[in-house]
């Protein structure tokens, strides 16, 4: 459904004579096969965005070549839009203007009857728990309802791809959940492909078959969440040792089986009366670990095992936590210059007219 190979995109800023290219995206390799729901991952500034707008057209590539269900993005850039559904960081809707003319208008654009988007339109509010909503307008809604209007918009011409750029940016926790459940919906109920940039670890985490990881505008893992879980940090054991004098010993015992220090994360340590340590698949070791604790005498008060998290993958690779690069964004900037970089749908709908 994407092939992508080596896709580039620089821009260029300025300071006061001193012009300076900022390669946003660097030699993006990606493919999405079709019924896959995958996420793509990474801080502000990553290149998550710049990427996605490629893949939908809204901006060339500076350098590589890409497919997107089938077409040319370079070439054949109108018959990609027909095939994908887009629903942009920002929204798309008119805050002054009726929802459902607004879907309606939307269908038309891509050559379906008056009387088709109509039908279509009042399905998807339906679906999308926007019963009574046709009539009002955007402004008067809730967060909530306006994403969903934004994927109704996004829908109304029944693409095979939709493309979802940070869905759930600013909703309330009840919110983001009750949209996760309908994102969902969109392969389950619908057969399609969904492509979600995110930098929530836990969106990501529960909708996707299959997580990359983008970050200063390189790809730097692609795998299940499970698989990156697994590979890359282990699971934390934290063992609880009331005896101080035996604490020196089972961390001798953890660190012949934990995974040595790397990158930002730590090696065994030992911290109160708690000694941590990551342990590749912890449940086959641990049994080992016990046995051979107890044959040294040694006393345990508590045990606990924690599955790693995507931020700890995001650390083991970079070196530094998803969250703080998050927090900190890439000089400050998203993924490329505002003026370079369309931020909503407007110029796609300006193209399929």
């Amino acid at each position: 459904m994407i092939h992508a190979r080596g896709l580039v995109q620089t821009f260029h800023t300025r300071q006061g004579k001193k012009k300076t290219e900022v390669r946003a995206v660097d030699g993006v390799d990606l493919d999405v096969a079709e019924g896959e729901v995958v996420g793509f991952l990474g801080p502000n500034g990553a290149g998550k965005t710049t990427t996605l707008r490629m893949l939908t057209t809204l901006i060339k590539p500076t350098a590589g070549t890409a497919t997107v269900a089938g077409r040319d993005i370079v070439r054949e850039p109108v018959e990609v839009r027909k095939r994908i559904g887009y629903v942009s960081q920002s929204g798309s809707t008119f805050s002054s203007a009726r929802a459902g003319e607004e879907v309606m208008d939307h269908g038309m654009l891509y050559g379906r009857t008056k009387a088709q988007v109509e039908k279509r339109g009042k399905e998807l509010f339906a679906e999308l728990q926007l019963d009574g909503l046709w009539e009002r307008m955007p402004k008067t809604m809730s967060g909530g309802q306006k994403r969903r209007l934004d994927i109704a918009m996004g829908l109304i011409h029944d693409p095979t791809l939709v493309f979802l750029d940070e869905p759930t940016t600013g909703l309330d926790p009840q919110a983001r959940a009750n949209l996760w459940t309908h994102i969902a919906d969109l392969r389950t109920r619908r057969g399609a492909t969904v492509f979600i940039t995110t930098h929530y670890l836990d969106e990501a985490d529960a909708l996707s078959d299959r997580i990359v990881i983008i970050d200063r505008g390189r790809i730097v893992a692609a795998d299940t969440s499970e698989n990156l879980k697994a590979q890359v940090s282990g699971d934390l054991v934290s063992l609880e040792v009331a005896d101080p004098a035996a604490r020196t010993t089972v961390a001798e015992k953890l660190g012949s089986i934990a995974e040595p220090p790397r990158h930002g994360l730590p090696g065994v340590q030992i911290e109160g009366v708690h000694v941590r340590g990551r342990v590749q698949r912890a449940g086959r070791a641990l049994p080992g670990l016990l046995a051979s604790l107890h044959d040294a005498g040694v006393v345990l008060d508590a045990i606990e095992v924690h599955r790693p998290t995507l931020d700890d993958v995001f650390l083991t690779l970079t070196g530094r936590s998803l969250r703080d690069a998050e927090a900190g964004g890439e000089d400050g900037a998203d993924d490329g210059p505002a003026s370079a970089d369309p931020t909503t749908s407007d110029e796609m709908k300006g193209a399929l007219r």
